[in-house]
């Protein structure tokens, strides 16, 4: 039987997973995922993790106690930069240390650390290390390297063509399938989903707010639609550099949307107790007033946002657009 690799549902899963996949499955490693966010999942996880997390942390965990019993290896990377001259949040740095601390009986972790802040090439060093884990060969770790790069590659040209990352996914996995990027009809309206991946993908904590939206005949686009040069582009408007790259993604999109004559509104979704998020959505927001061009929402869940009154606000903000749009 061959080697199994668990790899958490949650926090940079939206973003990276299909290089993981990639590179393990080109060594001949199998990949587990943990299943889907369920109540039991999230409440396993507030057990075993500690109360300052915020909440897409305590999710990891039982994402972690979801996969624990069924892998020989769980790939925890230890993400500290993704780009360079910028950083990640510094709880995912220490998250293999959280979980090697608070969960017992677990599998080896794959803690490899990922920092690319001064040398993008340091990426590949990191891979090189989690290889080593399979095997010997440094010929075979270069090639499925490669082959992770691909598949990363071919999932952001699907972002940036209209997938969301789980549709993206699907369609790497299963082919086509139902679109996001379909035309807007004459009475729909479009809106700008801005926030974390593992907030807003995660059809458990955000309550499937972009499926809600759907419903309401409301086409939506993210972060993930928009290259890294627009994103780059539009938060060097900033009076200083963005350091933090997942907040840099939030600040350079509200930009760019707030500019396209095709968004009809913008809503900002941030998880309680992430220190980023609360000043990434304060910036969004007093830009956006300064501008006076489009309505905006700020959404904020925890493990007790309840799925009613997130319906009611979001009913009562594209009733508002439309309201606004009659009155033109």
């Amino acid at each position: 039987m061959p080697v199994k690799i668990g790899i958490p549902r949650a926090l940079l899963y939206y973003y990276f997973y299909p290089l993981w996949k990639g590179f393990f499955e080109a060594l001949g490693v199998e990949v587990v995922l943990s299943s889907k966010t369920t109540k039991a999942i999230l409440d396993k996880g507030i057990k075993q993790s500690v109360d300052e997390a915020c909440l897409p942390v305590k999710l990891f965990f039982g994402h972690v106690l979801d996969l624990k019993d069924r892998v020989d290896y769980v790939f925890i990377p230890r993400l500290v930069s993704v780009e360079r001259k910028a950083y990640i949040c510094p709880k995912f740095m220490g998250l293999p240390d959280m979980i090697r601390h608070n969960i017992v009986g677990l599998p080896t972790i794959i803690d490899v650390t990922v920092n690319m802040s001064r040398k993008e090439k340091n990426l590949y060093k990191s891979f090189v290390e989690a290889g080593r884990f399979f095997t010997c060969n440094p010929l075979a770790i270069r090639r499925a390297y490669h082959k992770g790069l691909e598949e990363l590659e071919r999932f952001n040209r699907l972002n940036q063509l209209g997938f969301l990352p789980n549709e993206a996914m699907d369609y790497m996995e299963k082919g086509p399938t139902v679109q996001n990027h379909s035309p807007r009809g004459d009475g729909g309206i479009t809106i700008a989903l801005i926030g974390h991946g593992y907030n807003i993908y995660d059809t458990y904590i955000s309550m499937n707010v972009i499926e809600k939206l759907r419903e309401m005949d409301v086409r939506v686009v993210t972060p993930d639609n928009l290259t890294g040069s627009i994103i780059e582009e539009m938060s060097d408007e900033l009076p200083k550099r963005m350091f933090w790259t997942l907040g840099k993604r939030m600040i350079g999109s509200a930009f760019h949307f707030m500019r396209s004559d095709s968004i009809d509104g913008i809503i900002h979704v941030a998880s309680f107790g992430c220190g980023p998020d609360s000043f990434t959505g304060e910036i969004i927001e007093r830009r956006l007033r300064r501008r006076g061009t489009l309505p905006f929402l700020n959404l904020v869940i925890d493990e007790h946002s309840g799925e009613a009154g997130i319906i009611t606000r979001l009913e009562a903000f594209v009733d508002m657009i439309r309201w606004r749009r009659a009155a033109q």
